[in-house]
């Protein structure tokens, strides 16, 4: 099966830039990132998201799963679920491994789903 590859244009555009913004990942009480080094991803309508570096998070609390999805503007996205404390958010953080050149600022970096995990994003 092919999959249908699109380029960011004016009718759904696509930026990224690197961010100086605080951003900090908590599942509970537990801080599972806090960095100043993220990449912010704009795209169309949705709300911004902030892809954090590998360093930014210890991969002990990352398990793989079998989820992947589609963006035909990224690329395939594979899934982790977060296990911290005796605590698990199921395919709570993503990454774009190989992502499309367009978007190639965020290969390797983490994403993290607002309903699974408290992110606060200071200026």
């Amino acid at each position: 099966m092919t999959r249908e590859r699109k380029i960011p244009g004016p009718d759904h555009p696509i930026t990224v830039a690197p961010s100086t913004a605080r951003v900090v990942v908590r599942l509970g009480d537990t801080v599972l990132a806090d960095t100043t080094s993220s990449v912010e991803l704009r795209e169309a309508g949705y709300p911004p998201v902030h892809y954090l570096p590998p360093d930014a998070l210890d991969p002990a609390v990352l398990r793989p799963t079998d989820t992947t999805t589609y963006c035909p503007y990224k690329g395939e996205a594979s899934y982790y679920t977060l296990a911290v404390d005796g605590g698990e958010a199921i395919d709570a953080v993503w990454t774009y491994r190989t992502p499309y050149p367009a978007v190639e600022q965020i290969a390797g970096h983490l994403a993290f789903y607002p309903n699974k995990v408290d992110i606060t994003v200071e200026p």
